[in-house]
């Protein structure tokens, strides 16, 4: 089996022109994206937006129908590059009847050359489980726990997740999500997360792609879409966007009673007496999710490496 190397810079995700249509609808248009290595990268976007289209495409579950993807720039499912990629989603499909550690011994032979028993048995001892255990008597969170060991365990140079923690009760999901973050950080894999709970992603991820009407309307590093926005909040009553936002990009604007308050992409000082503040990720998010329409914005480290070469 011909072996991938992996360097500090190299791009997990690139997406140019992706595009996935089935016989009646289209999930995902003319997406472009790279999410570089070793990133935890939060995948937002409504319901049917095209989240778990995009992470099965790239898990090679499912073909793109226009467009490209790639994954440590080969196609997803390359026998290069397939040992080094775990999916899970929300179902976390495990067979009732195997006991936890017929669970583990199935993930050793299936990934005999990754495969890292040390790892997977700490994350379910962990938890106090009992090898002896079987998976049909588990709880939602302990399913989850031996779910995870079962994808770490591969040790995969990049995780795939469709919100397999979305059926858990907040300080189970914590909890998880805290185990998750952990061997992420240790062996430098890469995690596309897709989640609906915003407020839990802040602290928890560095890299954003928002897909909305699937279609990429924010991809990047956090700080950095972060810092391209400003909440302005002030009084305003006459009636439509106050002329002062007019050179900027207004993403959302409220009025309640007679105080207006804007998430903005300022192009330097807005005039008028406005404050001005830093929105969380959760704000960001939230306007850009109610305003679909938005101008998408990629930040550099975003762009798909195919654009470099045309600018140059």
């Amino acid at each position: 089996m011909t072996e991938l190397t992996f360097h500090p810079d190299r791009t997990a995700l690139e997406a140019v022109g992706l595009g996935v249509a089935y016989r009646r609808a289209t999930a995902l248009r003319d997406c472009s994206f790279r999410v570089p290595a070793g990133r935890v990268c939060a995948l937002v976007g409504p319901n049917g937006a095209g989240k778990s289209t995009l992470l099965s495409v790239a898990a090679g579950l499912r073909r793109a129908t226009a467009g490209s993807l790639t994954v440590f720039g080969r196609p997803p499912g390359d026998p290069a590059v397939r040992p080094h990629v775990a999916f899970l989603s929300q179902e976390k499909p495990l067979y009732p009847s195997f006991t936890i550690a017929d669970t583990l011994r199935m993930g050793r032979e299936l990934n005999p050359g990754s495969w890292d028993q040390a790892t997977a048995e700490r994350l379910v001892g962990d938890g106090g489980l009992s090898p002896q255990a079987r998976v049909g008597d588990l709880s939602g969170g302990q399913r989850t726990r031996v779910a995870l060991a079962l994808a770490l365990g591969k040790r995969p140079a990049l995780l795939l997740l469709d919100e397999p923690m979305a059926d858990l009760d907040p300080l189970v999901r914590h909890d998880m999500t805290a185990v998750l973050m952990a061997e992420a950080a240790e062996h430098a894999t890469t995690v596309l997360l897709a989640s609906h709970v915003l407020a839990e992603l802040e602290g928890v991820c560095d890299y954003l792609l928002l897909i909305a009407d699937g279609r990429v309307r924010l991809a990047g590093e956090v700080e950095d879409l972060l810092a391209a926005h400003t909440v302005l909040v002030g009084r305003h009553e006459a009636p439509g966007p106050p002329r002062e936002f007019a050179a900027h990009t207004v993403v959302e604007s409220r009025v309640t009673g007679r105080q207006l308050t804007a998430l903005v992409r300022p192009e330097g000082p807005v005039a008028g007496e406005w404050r001005a503040s830093d929105p969380s990720l959760e704000e960001l998010l939230l306007a850009h999710l109610r305003a679909p329409g938005a101008p998408a914005l990629l930040t550099p480290s975003a762009e798909p490496r195919s654009s470099w070469k045309k600018a140059a």
